[in-house]
């Protein structure tokens, strides 16, 4: 966690918790709500506005975390972002060899498993991620041996909330 954000949460330590405004599609992009997503219902069924501004990004990325729910925010200053998860909390992409988060972190896999959608989810860590579907044909051979999961057990056997809610 950032130095300035730390330092904003002592100075201020009882704001309220956001809902709502921050999504992380399937491929490890942020997404935040915007006008149209407001008039148009339900977030993160619309996506909202993709946060391009890189460096917008990298803070997010750099304060993402999970609370002991399971629900993942984005500690923005002394503010708790929730964040709606559109599957997993982490998108995994290869760069060369190595797996990396949507944060540009290492992730060491552990296991693999395949959904019956077809996505690749990597556990490890004490989480899951999803693979980026760029990076599926590498699998491809492997498809066959991998472990079967359902989707909709995927956030119980892994601990985490797609959609937090107060």
């Amino acid at each position: 966690m950032d130095e300035i954000v730390k330092a904003a949460l002592k100075k201020w330590p009882n704001v309220p918790h956001c809902y709502g405004w921050l999504a992380l599609d399937a491929r490890g992009d942020w997404y935040m709500r915007d006008d149209r997503t407001q008039a148009a219902g339900p977030f993160p069924q619309v996506k909202g506005s993709r946060i391009l501004h890189e460096k917008l990004r990298e803070f997010i990325e750099r304060n993402y975390l999970h609370d002991d729910a399971g629900c993942w925010y984005f500690q923005n200053g002394p503010q708790r972002v929730y964040v709606n998860l559109a599957y997993t909390p982490l998108v995994v992409r290869h760069d060369g060899e190595a797996l990396l988060d949507h944060c540009g972190r290492s992730f060491r896999p552990e296991e693999r498993f395949i959904d019956d959608e077809g996505s690749l989810l990597v556990s490890g860590a004490g989480t899951v991620a999803l693979m980026d579907d760029r990076d599926l044909a590498r699998y491809a051979d492997e498809a066959d041996s991998l472990q079967r999961i359902n989707k909709v057990d995927v956030g119980g056997r892994f601990g985490f909330v797609s959609d937090p809610a107060p």
